[in-house]
């Protein structure tokens, strides 16, 4: 496979090359694409086939869900059920860095295999919410690493790690913080940090317990 890589100004999205990008995201492809996390790998959400991909090019057990990434709240209403506390985290930390793990509609548990409960975020970065508005769906998503290997903080680690196993490598420089989102668990309460990545377990826990 030839692995076509763009390379866009940091914080610039060119639009004619992300409609490349996003063509390949509707036929099924798989490319990897800036976070303001880490690099990441992403497909289509409502492509069973290429969800597929990911987890092999990952070696990634099937156990572990992909996370759902949007551009906005609104386009998440029907993949996930937001209660009022979750609305008001969102306002709070997005675009950012947190997922939020919360109760799949019907949509949600198709897009996600049958899984009950769906990790979602609205990553802080120009350049792939940019590319959420054009492509009009969600994208599944995962760090742009092999199962067991340093995530990529830059076009060149994921590069290393995945030239000619994806369809295109979109390179705008290194991520700005460099460390995976941090993952709250909505699904029951008390709420769970299942993950405390680059936001800080202790801010996210003094904001639950101050907005009571």
């Amino acid at each position: 496979m030839k692995t076509t890589i763009i390379k866009l100004k940091k914080g610039k999205p060119e639009i004619n090359k992300l409609k490349k990008a996003a063509e390949v995201l509707k036929n099924g492809g798989v490319i990897v694409l800036p976070t303001d996390t880490v690099y990441g790998l992403a497909v289509n959400a409502f492509s069973v086939s290429g969800s597929g991909k990911i987890y092999k090019l990952k070696g990634r057990s099937y156990r572990k869900p992909l996370i759902l990434m949007a551009p906005d709240v609104k386009a998440l209403d029907c993949i996930v059920e937001i209660p009022v506390k979750a609305r008001s985290l969102m306002k709070k930390f997005w675009p950012g860095a947190l997922t939020i793990i919360l109760p799949a509609t019907n949509l949600g548990k198709l897009l996600m295999g049958g899984r009950v409960n769906v990790g979602v975020r609205i990553p802080k970065d120009r350049t792939v919410l940019a590319l959420l508005k054009l492509t009009g769906f969600p994208l599944a998503t995962t760090s742009a690493n092999p199962s067991g290997k340093e995530s990529s903080k830059d076009a060149k680690a994921a590069t290393r790690y995945f030239s000619g196993k994806v369809d295109m490598i979109i390179d705008s420089g290194k991520s700005r913080l460099g460390s995976e989102s941090t993952v709250l668990d909505m699904t029951h309460f008390p709420f769970t940090v299942v993950r405390e990545g680059i936001l800080p377990k202790k801010e996210l826990l003094k904001y639950l317990t101050n907005n009571q």
